[in-house]
């Protein structure tokens, strides 16, 4: 593998969803995207709209926004009446965030139906991540969920919403892309902060990386400066 700090930003995910986020946040991060060309900026649901005009017409950058951010616990029909104005509004990605607590309870036809629901009103359009929350499940919950969202017809399971503290476990990680395979892409999100880091997640076949806008910059421009060309890397960090 061979990986430059342009062929990494076409992996990450930056975002604008905390609480204080307004437009100038937004305005901000969307010229990082521009200059860097990460593959998606998030906002919450409110600034689709404004989102779509601001990258209207910019090549690999996509409009992303999630679904019952960021609990997964607003009911099914709140869930659809959300998806359906986002997009409406100019959605190109959908990470939406499974009712976890419906999971935990042993609800798991409750839990797929309501993905089903929403991943089906996309006519497949849009690309969809099922955020299962690894933090707030135990092992065997967290291979549920990436069943579930195998079965939902969503594009990725993604780990986390991130905002649930807690540090990046590559372990973990490792053992939900061998419980997945190649029937679902993944998306790891919360605690990726370093180039190494970003390395062995790229080594183990993670398809995309939610990343903070600072820590996503200082990504791309250490593989800027010292790209990597192989293994060693990686080994001595899942070792």
């Amino acid at each position: 593998m061979i990986l430059t700090g342009k062929e990494a930003a076409a992996r990450i995910d930056i975002s604008v969803v905390r609480t204080h986020h307004s437009h100038k946040d937004i305005l901000e991060v969307v010229e990082l995207a521009k200059k860097y060309r990460f593959i998606n900026v998030h906002v919450l649901p409110c600034w689709v709209s404004d989102l779509a005009v601001l990258l209207r017409g910019v090549e690999g950058v996509y409009v992303g926004a999630p679904v019952g951010f960021p609990s997964g616990a607003a009911t099914t029909l709140t869930k659809m009446v959300e998806a359906e104005q986002m997009l409406h509004d100019g959605v190109e990605e959908m990470d939406i965030v499974m009712n976890v607590g419906k999971l935990k309870a042993g609800e798991k036809a409750y839990v797929l139906h309501e993905l089903r629901q929403i991943i089906g009103m996309t006519d497949g359009k849009v690309k969809t991540k099922v955020i299962i929350e690894t933090r707030a499940l135990e092992e065997g919950e967290i291979y549920a969920a990436c069943d579930i969202a195998i079965a939902s017809g969503a594009d990725f399971v993604k780990t986390g919403t991130g905002w649930i503290p807690g540090t990046l476990d590559l372990d973990q990680v490792r053992r939900i892309r061998e419980h997945c395979g190649s029937d679902i892409q993944l998306k790891v999100a919360g605690g990726v902060r370093t180039r190494e880091e970003f390395i062995a997640l790229m080594e183990m076949g993670v398809e995309r990386v939610g990343i903070n806008a600072v820590s996503a910059v200082e990504i791309v421009k250490a593989l800027n400066e010292h790209p990597y060309y192989g293994r060693e890397e990686a080994a001595s960090l899942l070792a």
